[in-house]
């Protein structure tokens, strides 16, 4: 597509949920403070089907709603199972269009999609944003009929990866569809990379976990897509920018200094075209929200950069590099403090756009 990154610079976005029952009363606010990265939000006060995990689970063989495990010795799992992977291949090479219909993610699951793309197609932003869980994530948290994690069976974990690649190209199609001017990006939502070398998942190699990311990644950069990852934890964001994605997202409130630790590999992403999506304006600690105010953003930006400078990193190719947003989802908030989130996070673009263009 040959989008023109430069135009991210300092431009703000929001990440996932929001709290609202009415999708016009988030648009509104979409509008309002992302008018230049519109999103679908996941609304999760309206159905528990927009739970992040829930969301992305349609069509995938071994998926029932009324199961709480994966069933993979359903009668004609294994045709389902066929199916799949010879959709994938035929998608992918860039045939069957009408294929991803399959692989769609249905109003009864994200409500907000149709007015999102009708949004788009209003409005033509140079880029607008979807997202999917991250295949890691998904795959630690489903199990079996015995319980145990889906990632230990290949079978299983191949599906997920499979279905989450055609769910993030059925996104871009949509997007291509009604603004073929608009460069989609996806974001990865990887909260449990944050736990890789705990206890809990001692036995997953690194390389394992960068070969998922990467695969999926590579599928949306291939159809024209930027690839993102967000990660609201303390992680090793090496794998990240291993897995060749175009934009990282971190809770910047908390946890800015945890990038500076991977300062070579950061500086590498920078210098390669690489984006950091700083998550500053906190949406993890309401308290935190209440106090807060432009100043304090500013101040935490500020500080965030600090820490790479520190490093040795020029600060104008971290600015260059820069967005900001929030540090992850509003749906756990009230819809004032919600409200109060994105307009902190469109306040402190302007702000340091001002300050550093």
């Amino acid at each position: 597509m040959g989008a023109d990154l430069s135009k991210l610079n300092l431009e703000c976005l929001a990440i996932g949920s929001m709290p609202h029952t009415s999708v016009k009363d988030a648009f509104t606010l979409i509008e309002k403070y992302f008018f230049g990265v519109p999103f679908w939000p996941q609304m999760v006060k309206v159905s528990k089907n927009e739970d992040m995990i829930l969301q992305f689970l349609e069509g995938m063989p071994s998926f029932f709603i009324d199961r709480s495990y994966l069933d993979i010795e359903y009668d004609g799992f294994y045709d389902d199972l066929e199916q799949l992977f010879l959709d994938y291949e035929t998608v992918v090479a860039g045939e069957g269009d009408e294929l991803l219909e399959k692989y769609s993610i249905s109003e009864s699951f994200a409500s907000s999609i149709p007015s999102f793309l009708n949004f788009v197609q209003s409005k033509k932003p140079a880029f607008a944003k979807g997202q999917l869980v991250g295949p890691f994530t998904l795959s630690t948290t489903l199990v079996d009929k015995d319980g145990k994690c889906a990632y230990y069976d290949e079978t299983l974990r191949e599906i997920i990866i499979k279905v989450l690649s055609l769910k993030a190209l059925w996104q871009i199609k949509k997007i291509n569809e009604v603004s073929p001017e608009t460069t989609p990006i996806i974001f990865i939502d990887e909260p449990s990379i944050s736990q890789l070398g705990t206890s809990a998942y001692v036995t997953i190699s690194d390389e394992d976990v960068v070969g998922m990311l990467k695969e999926l990644s590579d599928v949306i950069k291939g159809a024209g897509g930027l690839s993102a990852i967000h990660c609201c934890g303390k992680c090793d964001w090496s794998l990240p920018v291993k897995c060749g994605v175009n934009l990282i997202n971190l809770d910047a409130y908390s946890f800015s200094q945890n990038l500076s630790v991977y300062a070579d590999e950061v500086e590498k992403f920078l210098l390669a075209g690489g984006k950091i999506v700083w998550g500053v304006v906190p949406t993890l600690d309401k308290d935190a929200l209440v106090k807060a105010d432009l100043a304090v953003m500013v101040d935490k930006f500020v500080e965030a950069v600090k820490y790479l400078t520190n490093k040795g990193i020029n600060e104008k190719l971290i600015l260059d590099g820069s967005l900001v947003s929030t540090s992850c989802g509003a749906g756990s908030l009230s819809i004032e403090l919600a409200g109060k989130a994105f307009k902190l996070t469109k306040e402190l673009s302007e702000e340091l756009k001002k300050m550093y263009r």
